[in-house]
């Protein structure tokens, strides 16, 4: 479903402050996989993201999305195969909409706008439905505007918005980073639930071992801009966070010293 082949990505090229942020990173991810993606501070992890994402154009290498060469297509023309949740819980949905025109925002990506009735009978019970599945009382609030949400609600309902349309390629970026550990949890476990009933090609970023190492099929971990472990099956459900750190040391050369990643 994605192919990365050597795509590499200098930011402030020519200068001292010159940064090496991917250096010729190959990936191939099939049909399906879950990947969870773990590394340092800047490890490449989310620059790997925003790259896939069309935020800014790789120096080289190709990207292949379904087949298709996707390297130099603008950014606003891969969203209509992507879907993508942020860090922020305050990015992805719009504040003073309600909760159904949010959903119904995200329905119409990529189809044109007419002069008709916003929100249809059958599409607010098929939001109410989807909306009962998360499990967090929201589809008895759909009138509510979407900034009256706690953190864990933006981000369960720009989950489901992000999936609305069955992308090809889910991608999640720490976007349980700002919630407490409890809400964390949950959010996972809801993300969890919608790849599985979707059956998405999915990309998660974590700085959480322990998670990196529960979801998906499929670990990799990332350091100075390249994969240095690529774990998945029966070796990746017999991980531990003392094994992974201990392997990430021997592929990488060093011990792992980023406090984040070591306290999570």
């Amino acid at each position: 479903m994605l192919k990365l082949r050597s795509i590499s990505k200098t930011f402030n090229p020519g200068t001292v402050n010159a940064n090496l942020a991917l250096d010729r990173l190959s990936l191939e991810l099939a049909e399906g996989d879950f990947v969870t993606v773990i590394g340092g501070n800047g490890a490449g992890k989310s620059t790997m993201l925003n790259a896939i994402a069309g935020t800014f154009m790789v120096d080289s290498g190709s990207i292949l999305l379904d087949g298709k060469d996707i390297t130099r297509l603008p950014e606003y023309k891969r969203a209509e195969h992507l879907g993508r949740v942020f860090q922020d819980p305050m990015m992805g949905t719009a504040p003073t909409m309600q909760i159904d025109e949010n959903l119904a925002l995200a329905a119409r990506r990529g189809q044109h706008r007419g002069l008709k009735w916003g929100i249809s009978k059958a599409e607010r019970e098929e939001y109410h439905k989807l909306l009962k599945d998360l499990g967090l009382g929201l589809e008895d609030r759909m009138s509510a505007k979407v900034g009256l949400l706690s953190g864990g609600q933006r981000q369960a309902l720009t989950l489901l918005m992000a999936t609305l349309k069955k992308p090809k390629l889910l991608l999640l970026d720490e976007h349980t980073a700002a919630l407490d550990p409890k809400t964390a949890a949950k959010v996972l476990e809801i993300s969890q639930k919608v790849v599985e009933k979707n059956g998405l090609t999915t990309m998660m970023i974590t700085h959480n071992m322990r998670d990196a190492i529960a979801f998906g099929n499929r670990l990799i971990m990332m350091d100075e801009g390249h994969i240095v472990l690529d774990i998945s099956g029966e070796e990746k459900k017999n991980l531990t966070v003392a094994d992974l750190l201990a392997r990430f040391s021997k592929a990488s050369g060093r011990e792992e010293t980023d406090d984040k990643l070591l306290l999570s």
